[in-house]
């Protein structure tokens, strides 16, 4: 199943991994690519030479394609904007902030740039920078979220841009891929789907949570703060809320509280003062298998809702 994305990218199947913060490592970057699709690296807040270690992991680790998330509210941000130059990553993709500071050097370096968007706004200034093509991503998602949900967002930036749109949140079996297209979008990203991937590191708590979450067991917190973030719901999260609406609580008790829950999550499982961010679609997520058994798996399903998608027209 090949569209615009695979091209652009020099990919088999059109779906990116997520540039997860802690998870979205060299293992499991290598691994989406040599599956077929795009591995991304998360910079998150790594300085110049932590990320170019695992950059160069990852090349050890796959002759395919794969890119880097660039995290801009990352201090080392002007650092490993510079490493990603320098390294000759094909793909940047990049959230948390407006990335134009750097887009002029990296489009100059032949880097292709695709913003992480949650907002028709955002997707029209990007690509007024020169963006490839834009992720659209719903507040279904896990990790950091915006307000509009995928199935309203995603076609809103179809009809406001000209570039590729990729559809994000949400999306976590072969009919998410499906509608995906019918929105618009010419590829999915996805992230939670991948946290139970057998090449993906987290510990092993963490993927347990993900595998035994029901529909119904995320939550969102932070608003207050100005940066809403979804994850399992835990005795994290829970204290989170309960303190976010106590207004005896400062804004800088909660940034306090937050300063590396994901962290301790992901490498300790530490299931009182771990963040497992996870999206939505965690519910569906049953079974581990290799990312590239996923892949298949996930487009061969699409092709076949797809193929019977006349059965509803007549």
């Amino acid at each position: 199943m090949r569209t615009l994305i695979c091209d652009i990218l020099g990919i088999k199947y059109p779906i990116i991994q997520g540039g997860m913060a802690w998870v979205a490592n060299a293992s499991l970057a290598s691994a989406v690519s040599n599956a077929g699709g795009l591995g991304i690296i998360a910079a998150m807040n790594s300085n110049a030479s932590q990320l170019k270690e695992e950059i160069d992991k990852c090349k050890n680790l796959t002759d395919k394609p794969f890119g880097v998330n660039i995290m801009l509210l990352s201090p080392y941000k002007d650092e490993v904007a510079q490493v990603v130059i320098d390294e000759k990553i094909p793909v940047v993709t990049t959230g948390a902030g407006n990335p134009s500071k750097y887009m002029e050097a990296w489009l100059k370096a032949g880097i292709k740039v695709i913003p992480v968007v949650a907002s028709t706004g955002m997707a029209k200034m990007v690509e007024r920078y020169g963006a490839t093509a834009v992720v659209a991503e719903g507040n279904e998602a896990g990790g950091h979220i915006g307000e509009i949900t995928t199935l309203c967002l995603v076609p809103q930036v179809c009809d406001a841009v000209k570039i590729p749109v990729i559809a994000a949140g949400g999306i976590g079996d072969g009919r998410g891929v499906a509608a995906a297209f019918m929105l618009g979008a010419v590829g999915v990203q996805l992230g939670t789907k991948f946290l139970v991937v057998n090449e993906c590191t987290i510990h092993r708590n963490y993927k347990e949570r993900v595998l035994r979450a029901k529909d119904i067991d995320t939550i969102s917190t932070g608003k207050r703060l100005g940066h809403p973030v979804r994850a399992l719901k835990s005795p994290f999260t829970h204290e989170f809320f309960k303190c976010e609406y106590n207004p005896d609580v400062t804004n800088e008790n909660l940034e306090t509280m937050g300063a590396g829950s994901l962290r301790v999550a992901v490498l300790d499982g530490d299931e009182e003062k771990g963040s497992f961010m996870a999206g939505q679609i965690a519910g569906m997520i049953k079974k581990e298998q290799p990312a590239k058994e996923m892949i298949e798996e996930l487009f061969a399903e699409a092709e076949q809702v797809l193929q019977g998608a006349s059965k509803w027209v007549k």
